[in-house]
């Protein structure tokens, strides 16, 4: 089992910098493929970034592309979001996911462990 938890959400002026972070723990927590979600209220949860295990590979969402950056140091089990240039239609609540198979996942079914989510508002 892996334990997910953010930190590191918070309100931000458009413009401004965030830096998501993503612990995980447990016995099967290390190095595992992970990506960060974003859900803004009442829309569907959208993939955001993923990083491979090893963190050589990255993917981002078309829409993020150029202003996050994901991130991990496996020696301390953490991910991270670094998120620059933030809009207003950045607001969401960011979760971490954590995917036990091989690949870069996109879609949430493709994960299989999730975080309680870090909320994140830009104020415009």
């Amino acid at each position: 089992q892996v334990q997910l938890v953010e930190s590191g959400g918070g309100l931000v002026q458009a413009g401004g910098s965030l830096r998501l972070s993503c612990a995980a723990s447990g016995p099967t927590a290390t190095g595992l493929h992970m990506g960060w979600f974003r859900q803004a209220r009442g829309n569907k949860r959208e993939f955001v970034a993923a990083i491979s295990g090893a963190g050589g590979r990255n993917y981002y969402a078309d829409s993020v592309k150029g202003r996050f950056t994901i991130s991990r140091d496996n020696a301390n089990n953490t991910v991270f979001l670094q998120m620059n240039n933030l809009k207003f239609e950045d607001t969401a609540v960011y979760y971490c996911a954590a995917r036990k198979w091989l690949g870069l996942g996109t879609v949430e079914n493709e994960y299989d462990y999730w975080g309680q989510g870090t909320q994140v508002t830009v104020s415009s």
